[in-house]
């Protein structure tokens, strides 16, 4: 039931208030943020958050899951950087899309540099840009070595960057197994099917503070990879 009015909420918001090609960045952001809030809301679940939600510049965070696009996108209007085949994904890559997502071909080092232009225009007009610099998806328990390619645009745009470090609790299950999307046998729709059928879903978001970072693309990473990796050593 609650995967069919999933879908049914998706379809409708695509079909309903679908943005036209000329679309600001801010509209889209907000479009995503409307339809992430039904989307956690069917889910019943639950969050807080630990720190202060930048309001812009660039958002570095772990990465756990699709529902990581949920969580954040719920609790403030932002923009996503995603690998380029998310945007094949049935439903979830057209939201994507419409929301205003950078997607980069990270197999690709030209794609990469490319990328710093678009994440540059989203820093200019003020909204937060969430780049995953793990290149993918983990179980939790640690914060996999970060892509330091990927910091090269962030280097030479000299906008605000904050850390950001996602967990998720959930009453009587195994974390890393039902709720984080990472192992080679995942498949989206029974994945997505097992969360729907949870009850008490509670995401931590923790942020550190925004601020200038200064120095090449490797030192920046290494400095957010530890503060985004610090909120996962405290009991």
């Amino acid at each position: 039931m609650r995967f069919t009015l999933l879908l049914a909420i998706i379809f409708r918001a695509l079909a309903r208030d679908r943005l036209s090609h000329h679309a600001s960045i801010q509209a889209r952001a907000e479009w995503l943020h409307h339809l992430c809030g039904k989307i956690f809301a069917l889910l019943g679940a639950t969050s807080e958050v630990a720190g202060q939600i930048p309001q812009s510049g660039l958002i570095v965070s772990n990465h756990l899951s699709y529902l990581d696009i949920i969580v954040l996108s719920t609790i403030a209007p932002v923009i996503f950087v995603s690998k380029q085949d998310v945007a094949a994904w049935p439903f979830f890559g057209a939201a994507a899309k419409s929301g205003g997502t950078v997607f980069v071909d990270r197999t690709r080092r030209r794609a990469v540099a490319g990328a710093g232009e678009q994440m540059g225009q989203v820093l200019d007009v003020g909204i937060p840009l969430v780049l995953f610099p793990e290149g993918t998806s983990s179980g939790g328990g640690t914060v996999l070595p970060f892509n330091a390619p990927l910091f090269a645009p962030v280097a030479g745009l000299g906008s605000p960057v904050a850390s950001c470090t996602i967990q998720y609790f959930l009453p009587e299950a195994d974390v890393s197994e039902e709720v984080c999307y990472w192992r080679p046998e995942h498949t989206l729709v029974p994945h997505l099917l097992n969360i729907l059928s949870k009850n008490g879903l509670h995401a931590r978001i923790t942020f550190g503070p925004s601020a200038i970072r200064t120095g090449d693309r490797k030192s920046i990473a290494r400095l957010l990879y530890e503060e985004v990796s610090a909120p996962l050593q405290r009991p």
